[in-house]
């Protein structure tokens, strides 16, 4: 189940544009055991060619700080539950 979260979740990374930036990232908070595994979550990223600098929790979102499969600088906020992203900056 939470793998198949994790794929849908990262599938929208495939329909990112070169430059997208949103306002303020807003995470809807979930209880602990409704969360993708943070170490999941970033073996799926890093399976989808992200490259990882920093990967932490920010509030109720998984932030991620690093580079895209393209080599471009990223910055993405996710849902923990679902994987979607909330907010992400491009460079």
């Amino acid at each position: 189940m939470k793998k198949s979260l994790i794929t849908s979740g990262l599938l929208a990374l495939t329909m990112l544009s070169a430059s997208s930036a949103f306002a303020e990232a807003n995470c809807q908070a979930h209880p602990k055991n409704e969360q993708i595994p943070q170490a999941d979550f970033q073996k799926a990223l890093e399976k989808h060619g992200f490259t990882i600098k920093k990967f932490k929790t920010d509030g109720n979102c998984y932030e991620m700080y690093g580079k895209s499969k393209g080599g471009k600088k990223v910055e993405m906020y996710f849902d923990t539950k679902d994987g979607k992203i909330v907010k992400s900056e491009i460079d």
